[in-house]
């Protein structure tokens, strides 16, 4: 038995189920990692482009993140938040400079879902109103409030379900009804939310959360002014607007910090996780200041803003901000939307190349269709892995690729990773 097999096998005595890595029957066992690269068990070296799904965002193992973190790990290492950190506010003050707006407070936590949970709270006890809006397609986390959240179907368990939370129609152009424009489609969003406000509310909301592009849904870009015309009727019903920054946060779109940014409206709360610290356990909420003191009342976050993640999110800020990832982004990633619409027009089984920096998706389809080929996609996955490229996937309907590699990703790991995409592509179509 191989080292892989004998450990896929321990793991499968001692492990839930539900937690189902990648590649099926073959998946990775990972043993080491350095900057763009992740060795298995067995020696075998892989180009990483999902870096721990979008969370490894300036290469593993970074040396200089790694410094400071070993720094802070022989001098402070936990206090939880009965104490104060210099760290922690040092952190704190550079997401208030960095996000857009008025967003000045901020509350750290471990993950998304608990960055989420805190947004949705304080939206809650500032406004007085216990619903939610978010949309169809959309991931929050995994706790049972944020698959509350979540509309998604693969990702909603336990039949437990909060009320107060409301799914509009999500700008998804490419599955809206045949023969709409992205213009028509966002009048249409627009029309569900106005309906779902009169008809499931009492007129009057606490909040309307969304991702300025859908992560777990399939890299979901949406139309330009989307955004700039659902939130007037958000605040018309007294809502407050959360962007949840968790995947399209730190310069993932491409030219600017936020993704939000992008759209051309400003935030009341946003929501960190993931690549804020990368990899390690990070979850940040950043309110203005009348949001933030209206969470009143007892509440702790044992791990949340300890010194070595604090230490760890600002040298990883530190490093974005020395090497201008953002700058980067934007242009390997039209580098890599160039290629991906290249492959579009050249195998049938692409029926959209979306993305925005780097953060780009190719949805697989039966070939000339729109109907969603899940098998085909895992295929492809699987060959790539095999050729040496770790890609991501997605969608309600498990057929998108999701490309996202490391913020600082050079020219020349980009093209071999397009390389083993088009010798993929042309392998399972």
């Amino acid at each position: 038995m191989s080292k892989s097999a004998e450990i896929m096998e321990r793991y499968r005595q001692v492990m839930f189920p539900a937690a189902t890595p990648y590649h099926g029957d073959n998946p990775l066992i990972a043993e080491r990692a350095k900057d763009q690269y992740i060795w298995d068990v067995d020696g075998v070296r892989y180009l990483d482009f999902f870096g721990g799904i979008l969370t490894v965002s300036v290469g593993h193992c970074n040396d200089e993140i790694t410094e400071r973190t070993m720094v802070q790990l022989r001098k402070l290492q936990h206090t939880s938040t009965i104490y104060v950190n210099e760290s922690m506010v040092r952190l704190a003050e550079k997401v208030a400079e960095l996000t857009p707006g008025r967003l000045q407070k901020c509350y750290f936590t471990n993950s998304g879902t608990e960055a989420n949970e805190t947004a949705v709270l304080a939206a809650r006890m500032y406004t007085g109103n216990p619903v939610i809006i978010t949309l169809r397609h959309a991931y929050s986390g995994r706790s049972l409030l944020a698959m509350s959240l979540t509309a998604h179907g693969s990702w909603r368990l336990g039949g437990v379900v909060d009320p107060y939370v409301k799914h509009v129609r999500n700008p998804y152009t490419f599955r809206a009804p045949a023969g709409l424009t992205p213009e028509q489609v966002v009048d249409l969003c627009v029309q569900d939310l106005e309906e779902t406000i009169a008809t499931t509310t009492e007129g009057r909301i606490a909040a309307f959360m969304a991702e300025p592009i859908q992560g777990v849904g399939g890299f979901i870009v949406p139309p330009a002014d989307y955004f700039r015309r659902v939130l007037p009727i958000v605040r018309e019903a007294g809502g407050v607007f959360i962007s949840d920054e968790v995947q399209t946060g730190w310069g993932r779109t491409g030219g600017k910090w936020f993704g939000i940014e992008q759209w051309g409206v400003e935030p009341d709360i946003m929501t960190f996780a993931k690549g804020m610290g990368n990899g390690s356990p990070i979850g940040c909420t950043i309110a203005t200041a009348e949001i933030a003191d209206a969470l009143a009342g007892l509440t702790f976050s044992t791990f949340g803003g300890n010194p070595v993640t604090m230490a760890t999110t600002l040298a990883t800020i530190d490093y974005m901000e020395a090497h201008d990832t953002p700058t980067n982004c934007a242009a390997q990633g039209d580098r890599m939307a160039g290629k991906l619409a290249e492959f579009a027009a050249e195998f049938p089984i692409i029926g959209e190349a979306r993305g925005m920096g780097l953060m780009q998706a190719l949805e697989i389809v039966q070939p000339g269709g729109i109907e969603p080929d899940a098998a085909r996609t895992v295929a492809f996955v699987d060959a790539c892995k095999e050729k040496g490229l770790l890609l991501g996937k997605g969608g309600l309907y498990g057929n998108v690729v999701r490309i996202a590699p490391h913020l600082n990703v050079s020219a020349a790991d980009m093209d071999i990773a397009m390389d083993i995409v088009a010798s993929a592509l042309a392998e399972v179509s």
